[in-house]
């Protein structure tokens, strides 16, 4: 099959890939526009994976004031660049990041900044909470750990479901936009601001 301009162009506008990288990409597929978007996601993933372990200490400072200025949020996000940090694209990112800190209130950012005490009350309180169930403790452990897996969906922001697409993590919409930009991207901090709070 051959592989028109037009093709091309419809990819990249899809995924953001290169000229030459959907090219290819229709060429493996046979022509298969889904495929092509498959192969280049796949390409993309592999490439941000090895881009996670560089210094990002560039980026942005971004806020969100929610409707009535009763609270708001704060965040860093850190890239390579500044020029990918004046991007639209990652400024959209980091403001996006911003609403979900205000939408979700989330407490940390990954579950290894839990605290350690924080993490044995929680799993002390679902201990209690199971303490009728008459369960081997095997079974007790496996139910609790469960029980942890949704309390790190809520309290750290990695974890959480994107508000824009909630099939989607915050960590995995990073490594997202690492395939797209071509960059490291790290959150390094953030705070919610409430009204008597």
């Amino acid at each position: 099959m051959e592989i028109t301009t037009e093709m091309v162009k419809e990819l990249r506008e899809a995924t953001g890939a290169g000229v030459l990288d959907c090219r290819n990409a229709l060429k493996t597929s046979g022509g298969d526009f889904d495929k092509a978007v498959t192969l280049l996601r796949e390409k993309g993933l592999a490439a941000a994976a090895k881009k996670a372990s560089r210094e990002a200490n560039e980026g942005l400072i971004g806020h969100y004031v929610h409707q009535g200025a009763k609270v708001a949020a704060l965040i860093e996000v850190n890239c390579e660049t500044d020029f990918v940090a004046r991007t639209p694209q990652f400024q959209e990112l980091v403001h996006n990041l911003a609403m979900q800190v205000v939408a979700s209130r989330p407490q940390y950012l990954a579950p290894a900044d839990v605290p350690a005490d924080v993490l044995a009350q929680e799993k002390e309180i679902y201990r209690k909470q199971l303490a009728d169930e008459k369960k081997p403790e095997h079974i007790l452990e496996r139910i609790i750990e469960g029980k942890m897996q949704k309390f790190y969906e809520e309290a750290c922001l990695l974890e959480q479901s994107f508000i824009k697409d909630p099939s989607l993590k915050i960590k995995d919409l990073l490594v997202e936009q690492i395939a797209k930009l071509g960059e490291n991207i790290q959150i390094r901090r953030f705070a919610c601001f409430e009204i008597g709070k």
